[in-house]
């Protein structure tokens, strides 16, 4: 489950997480809420490692693009357009045309210009949703609004087994798109610019359009991550485009391992267990908590969780040689 791999087809060991993910809904009815908010950070998370661990590109703003879908779908569900799919159409094409037109900014830069230019736009986008209180809410949000029976048959129900059901096979699709994505030649051409950009020109790659288009995607797959929660849980408020947001997602990530498709899945997963499982016994240092493990995390191996695994295996194998 390495993610570097140029075969399109999803291997048995893949379908794993998914098979469990499904499990989930028959053997934790109690904790569908949970799971639905897991699976939204999933396809959060893999949206940011689409241009963190694929193109390289650095970003402390992806909340950006995860507000703009959870204001999108908030704000058709408030005004009377509450049908659930178009709101997610709605929430992938405002956060697109967002994040295509701040690429252009955002892919020119190196390193740390890339890391500000995304926090800038992260925090504009903030104090314009403070401000616009007739239309956000303000610090207030948005709840006075009506998602729709998913498909005209499916409420959305406070057991929250519809929404759970909903967040999967959206976060599935997702994953199966890029997954496609990252095993194409648009895929590669990604990670050799992640590696060495200054060589693609020589090898006619258009560097500049390659991480365009590879931002402008994980901003739409933000939004409809955005767009999922707001629907899900019929509330929306400005926390959705905070820094905290950006630098959550990216711990999540991190925990899982960059570059590796699963390691959102995981990451994502695991951080969300652990902060609700001290959140509920030690509510005021479940922080450390969360701080050990990605501490302990980085220290003891390269590539979060499934690096470390990668490396045990590789050890295990080097033991078993003759």
């Amino acid at each position: 489950m390495s993610g570097y791999t140029s075969d399109p087809r999803i291997r048995w060991t893949e379908w794993l997480p998914w098979v469990a993910a499904l499990a989930f809904f028959f053997t934790l009815p109690e904790y569908l809420s949970l799971g639905a908010r897991i699976l939204i950070y999933i396809l959060f998370a893999l949206s940011l490692d689409l241009i963190l661990g694929y193109a390289g590109i650095i970003t402390l703003g992806h909340s950006a693009f995860f507000g703009l879908g959870a204001y999108t779908a908030g704000l058709l569900a408030a005004h009377g357009w509450g049908e659930p799919l178009t709101g997610l159409l709605c929430a992938a094409v405002v956060a697109a045309v967002v994040g295509y037109l701040t690429s252009f900014l955002v892919v020119r830069g190196a390193a740390l210009t890339q890391l500000m230019i995304t926090l800038g736009v992260g925090l504009l986008l903030l104090e314009i949703a403070n401000k616009a209180t007739r239309w956000t809410g303000g610090a207030n949000g948005l709840s006075d609004m009506t998602v729709d029976k998913l498909l005209g048959v499916f409420r959305f129900d406070l057991e929250g087994r519809t929404g759970y059901v909903y967040s999967l096979v959206v976060a599935f699709a997702a994953f199966v798109l890029v997954r496609r994505v990252v095993s194409s030649p648009f895929g590669l051409s990604l990670r050799a610019i992640r590696e060495g950009a200054a060589r693609m020109p020589a090898l006619g790659a258009p560097v500049g359009r390659r991480l365009v288009a590879a931002f402008t995607f994980a901003a739409a797959l933000a939004g409809i991550a955005g767009a999922l929660l707001t629907q899900t849980t019929q509330v929306v408020g400005l926390e959705v485009l905070g820094l905290q947001r950006s630098a959550t997602v990216l711990i999540m990530l991190v925990l899982g391992g960059t570059g590796r498709l699963y390691g959102a899945f995981i990451g994502a997963g695991l951080f969300m267990l652990i902060q609700d499982y001290f959140a509920r016994r030690y509510p005021m240092f479940w922080q450390l908590w969360i701080g050990c493990l990605l501490v302990a995390v980085v220290l003891v191996g390269r590539g979060g969780i499934l690096g470390i695994a990668d490396a045990l295996r590789a050890r295990w194998a080097g033991r078993r040689a003759p």
